[in-house]
């Protein structure tokens, strides 16, 4: 077994996987990765199941120390990467000796990398996942969905392979977010929906892995009040104020707000790369579109 051991950490750098599911109707959430499709890609990089646990990395200010030489793998955001003083660019496998130091500086591009390891860092499973949900104290290196912290230890037992790089393009300028529309799009003004598909959005500050804030012109909602109900990933609530709210990984399951409609997975994958005050375009895509485009990046990701 080989381990990494953390010497800086934020909140916000977890160990994470594919998430929870079955479990929503117990009230607990799915959790997991934000950037599902980085996470796939680092673990392609060194021949993992895509859903092997990795360490999400948000914003930077994370170091790790190898006790032994290791193979390991980085996708997603540039966020200043350094093996000791050399820098290092996600979308590879590389070389950490015995001793060597990576750590995460600042955000160059994107917001969150993903750090995987041969055979996928080890933690116990909790309702079938290790994925950490801080606030419903779930997942983690112990179980009780804490953080990583400094003096933690990252373990693994795979060995990895051939060094490999990815031709993935850089992420776009700006992000065009596909929507499923739903079940409350006709209770929408004519304004409000020419302005959700035809203007930009800015995201908030106020952004977690529950969900991001859009800023924008207002939308007015027109319905009756709702029951509260189901929550799927990737909602787009709209509350009073108006400005609307993307839900993510750690969202709640239940939710009574009008639904403008709900993001592909694919886009909430590239929502997860934004940045506070980046702007996004929403687009709307009919469920078929977005199922075959799904199903051709998983095509891709399997003969890659």
């Amino acid at each position: 077994m080989s381990r990494l051991i953390i010497e800086a950490s934020t909140p916000l750098c977890l160990l994470q996987d594919a998430g929870r599911f079955g479990v929503r109707h117990l009230g607990v959430t799915q959790g997991g990765a934000l950037d599902w499709v980085s996470m796939s890609w680092a673990n392609w990089l060194l021949g993992n199941a895509l859903d092997a646990p990795v360490v999400e990395i948000t914003l930077g200010g994370f170091t790790v120390q190898a006790e032994d030489y290791c193979l390991l793998a980085l996708a997603g955001a540039d966020l200043g990467a350094y093996i000791d003083e050399r820098a290092i660019s996600p979308g590879r496998s590389f070389i950490l000796q015995k001793g060597q130091r990576l750590r995460f500086t600042q955000p160059f591009s994107g917001a969150r990398a993903y750090l995987a390891a041969p055979g996928g860092f080890q933690a116990p499973a909790v309702l079938g996942s290790c994925a950490t949900v801080v606030r419903e104290e779930l997942g983690g290196l112990d179980g009780f969905g804490k953080a990583l912290g400094e003096g933690g230890r990252l373990a693994y037992s795979g060995t990895g392979g051939a060094m490999k790089m990815l031709s993935e393009p850089a992420l776009p300028a700006k992000a065009a977010l596909q929507v499923i529309v739903g079940a409350q799009i006709g209770q929408f003004s004519g304004q409000s929906l020419f302005d959700a598909f035809n203007t930009d959005w800015a995201l908030d500050s106020r952004a977690d892995r529950m969900g991001m804030r859009l800023l924008g012109t207002p939308l007015q909602y027109q319905g009756p009040s709702l029951i509260s109900e189901g929550i799927p990933l990737g909602a787009i609530q709209v509350p009073p104020d108006g400005q609307p709210i993307v839900l993510l990984n750690d969202r709640q399951t239940i939710g009574g707000y009008p639904r403008l409609g709900a993001l592909t997975p694919l886009s909430l994958a590239r929502l997860a790369q934004c940045l506070p005050g980046e702007k996004v375009r929403l687009a709307p895509v009919v469920q078929e579109t977005a199922h075959r485009q799904h199903i051709e990046f998983l095509q891709r990701l399997s003969t890659a």
